[in-house]
């Protein structure tokens, strides 16, 4: 259940933001840290915990290391929402299927044009 730390370590503001700056493609922590209001090393730290959700990835690129987005956590995480997508679709159509039905009908049960 992947999902599960996924929705962990986006409960954080500061890393559902670093996150978003990673959808724009591959980056080092150093730009990453410029573009939020914490410290470099409170940056690695919500990385670390982004990786262990596996919703970020990292290569060493020299001394450097550049994360991006894991896609297959990113899949995870969705394939849990839409299963909730798909509760509330059926339920409006239960309830449009219904209102529908109520509507074509008078007190007398006879369909109305």
């Amino acid at each position: 259940m992947a999902y599960q730390e996924a929705l962990q370590a986006l409960a954080d503001p500061t890393r559902r933001t670093i996150l978003e700056h990673l959808r724009a493609g591959p980056s080092p922590v150093g730009r990453l840290a410029a573009k939020v209001p914490v410290s470099r090393p409170a940056v690695s730290q919500h990385l670390r915990v982004l990786k262990g959700a596996g919703l970020v990835r990292e290569r060493k690129m020299g001394t450097r290391r550049v994360y991006s987005v894991e896609l297959r956590g990113l899949v995870e995480l969705r394939e849990y929402l839409d299963g909730f997508w798909e509760d509330v679709l059926q339920a409006f159509k239960a309830e449009a299927e219904a209102t529908g039905a109520h509507r074509r009908e008078d007190k007398n049960g006879r369909e109305q044009g």
